[in-house]
């Protein structure tokens, strides 16, 4: 699963990020309510983890934004607040799991697990299509219509970036983010590097091209037109 982190305390950041990446998922996190927004706005999640208390838009009010937007990806609140009366209120509000501080992560595990068990829930990020290229997230594999495409992890981790973000730019700092875990740097040609792979790889032995270049923006991946 690919999953957004909102926490504001490192050391729980640090932790949970750790061990779910162990358990095999794609994390990333954020420090800021506002940035649960942008995130979500820009990228799809099949599962957030939300703090209550973050700087910038309270937790609460960044699930509210979500449901109004017409976000449904699943959201459990892990937070400090935990009497009936904010379970309720968090529950309420759309949330689909409340977990409090401080917290056992084996039961952190088993919650995101019963959510990804529930009829659509984390399912239909399993496999990403574009026309006829086929990204399986759980075996790992690429196909476009019936050939197999071998792929590195990084390239692996561009694509599947790109795709989840199908017709839309994604820009060079969010792949840097999102894939390699680092802040942008404007020396470094790494993303270039990897698309220059992915396309000789995904576009070039076939008919019709499906990754653009958006010159000074960014990258996309989409049918054709």
């Amino acid at each position: 699963m690919k999953i957004l982190v909102a926490e504001d305390d490192a050391r729980v950041t640090q932790y949970v990020r750790k061990g779910l990446t162990a358990e095999g998922h794609t994390v990333d996190c954020v420090a800021d309510g506002r940035e649960v927004l942008a995130y979500c706005l820009y990228s799809a999640y099949d599962l957030v983890i939300l703090d209550r208390m973050l700087p910038g838009m309270d937790g609460m009010a960044v699930l509210k934004a979500l449901r109004a937007a017409g976000n449904k990806t699943p959201v459990i609140f892990l937070t400090a607040l935990g009497n009936v009366e904010d379970r309720v209120e968090g529950l309420n509000a759309g949330g689909d799991d409340y977990l409090t501080k401080p917290f056992h992560f084996s039961e952190l595990v088993a919650r995101i697990g019963a959510i990804s068990r529930r009829p659509g829930g984390g399912e239909e990020a399993s496999i990403l299509r574009v026309h006829d290229l086929e990204l399986d997230l759980l075996s790992r594999t690429a196909q476009r219509g019936d050939v197999i495409i071998e792929l590195q992890a990084k390239e692996f981790g561009v694509l599947e970036v790109l795709m989840r973000n199908a017709g839309r730019i994604v820009t060079k700092s969010m792949l840097l983010e999102q894939v390699w875990d680092f802040n942008f740097d404007p020396g470094t040609t790494v993303v270039e590097t990897h698309i220059s792979r992915l396309r000789a790889k995904i576009d070039k032995p076939f008919d019709v091209a499906l990754l653009h270049t958006n010159r000074n923006m960014g990258y996309s991946i989409h049918a054709p037109r």
